[in-house]
């Protein structure tokens, strides 16, 4: 018993040791080669608690010469952008100008879903109001809003700017990959048949829609899908 608390008090030393040495980042925004080193070093920390019987030094070794691979791999990243490319990827636009990037979203492997809950919680809920988002290494994504909606998030208690802009309210999805979200309509207070009105005047249909957003003033817009 006393063994297995000293090794565990040990164990613990060393893992918030081996954290401090690889940064700050390990904590919060991993890149791939960290998450695989945190997964690791969490499960070799565990062997030598649960199995007392084998060497320490044995099951400290494998925890010292990862912590030792990943600053390796850190210092290199920083002398060659080649190696930190191979190791990390590099950033991706997924939307320029208000246009989604269909094909970079499945290269990503991101669906419109995806892509409309990180923006939301970056405070926009209208992708034409994304001057550049960008997926960043990590999967974070990171927002550079245009002018316009810069503006009318400063003047967002201004009511006679809210009138001129006809966006009393949020738009939200109501159209995902060509399936009409009843949820939502039911939200905006929209009626399907209205969706198929617009969807009309606008000269397409459901299927061939990507996304669609609308909200309670009925105010909508429409991304088709890209032509394969």
């Amino acid at each position: 018993m006393f063994l297995t608390l000293n090794r565990t008090v040990l164990i613990y030393c060393i893992i918030i040791f081996a954290m401090r040495i690889m940064g700050k980042r390990q904590l919060g925004e991993l890149q791939p080669s960290e998450l695989v080193s945190t997964i690791l070093i969490s499960n070799l920390a565990s062997i030598p608690i649960e199995s007392p019987e084998l060497p320490f030094v044995n099951c400290i070794a494998p925890i010292l010469l990862i912590v030792s691979l990943e600053i390796l791999l850190s210092v290199l990243g920083t002398k060659s952008k080649k190696i930190e490319t191979l190791i990390s990827g590099h950033a991706k636009t997924v939307i320029t100008d208000g246009v989604i990037n269909q094909n970079i979203l499945k290269e990503l492997r991101f669906t419109v879903d995806d892509l409309l809950s990180a923006l939301r919680m970056q405070g926009v809920f209208d992708p034409k109001d994304v001057s550049l988002a960008l997926v960043e290494t990590n999967g974070s994504l990171s927002v550079y809003k245009t002018q316009d909606a810069t503006e009318v998030t400063i003047g967002f208690f201004d009511s006679e700017k809210e009138k001129e802009e006809g966006m009393k309210s949020p738009l939200l999805p109501i159209i995902v990959d060509g399936v009409i979200d009843k949820e939502v309509l039911k939200d905006c207070d929209i009626k399907e048949s209205w969706v198929n009105k617009a969807l009309k005047i606008s000269n397409t249909n459901k299927k061939e829609v990507y996304l669609m957003l609308c909200n309670k003033e009925k105010k909508y817009q429409i991304v088709k899908k890209n032509a394969n």
